[in-house]
């Protein structure tokens, strides 16, 4: 008679192998939400302009001025029409024909973004009483932002009325969601914007004005 094999003598279990037990071992990751992806390139993008800034600038030492150069700097990419005082289509909401103003970020854009960085930077350590995505400096550059090409295109931006409780955690989301900084991609974007990410491989060298 055949010797059995050294230890318990049980028969080895047959689902440890199979394509279902592999999948009850191995945990399943969840895909990231529109939401955490954008937020996700967002940082990745301003840590990237950090990288090529002139002179090097590190994140601990990145002020509320620095995060308005860097707005300013987004509006390269920009692909909203804002007119100048001077322009025959000042104020127009639909102009007749072209001009030459400025194509810069939707202030909407702008908006959605600062609040996507000021999570991401408490998300990878930063203190709230350190988030300079949130300085006072920023905030009123947005207001200012949102008030002269609010003027410019004449289209008045309103508050919008606040939901109930039920929805309106999920409604904030939503718009962040639908909400990028003008880029390269296509489809309609905030304002008139077109909706596109900015890579983190076109940030190119900053030389300082702060």
């Amino acid at each position: 008679m055949d010797d059995l094999p050294s230890g318990s003598g049980e028969p080895p279990d047959a689902t440890a192998n199979s394509p279902a037990g592999k999948s009850r071992s191995q945990p399943t990751t969840q895909p990231l939400s529109r939401y955490e992806s954008q937020k996700r390139r967002d940082w990745n993008t301003f840590l990237q302009y950090l990288k090529n800034h002139k002179p090097p600038l590190t994140l601990s030492r990145c002020s509320g001025a620095h995060v308005i150069e860097f707005l300013k700097y987004l509006d390269q990419f920009g692909k909203t029409k804002v007119h100048v005082t001077g322009c025959a289509y000042f104020g127009h909401p639909n102009p007749p024909a072209p001009c030459a103003c400025p194509l810069k970020q939707a202030w909407g854009s702008l908006d959605a973004l600062i609040g996507r960085l000021r999570a991401a930077y408490e998300e990878n350590g930063g203190q709230p009483e350190s988030n300079s995505f949130g300085a006072r400096a920023v905030r009123i550059y947005l207001r200012e932002v949102k008030d002269s090409q609010a003027k410019a295109r004449g289209i008045p931006y309103e508050k919008k009325k606040r939901k109930r409780a039920g929805g309106s955690a999920s409604g904030a989301t939503e718009r962040a969601e639908n909400t990028s900084v003008d880029g390269g991609g296509s489809g309609g974007g905030e304002d008139g914007g077109t909706s596109g990410n900015i890579s983190s491989n076109e940030v190119a060298p900053v030389t300082s004005t702060v």
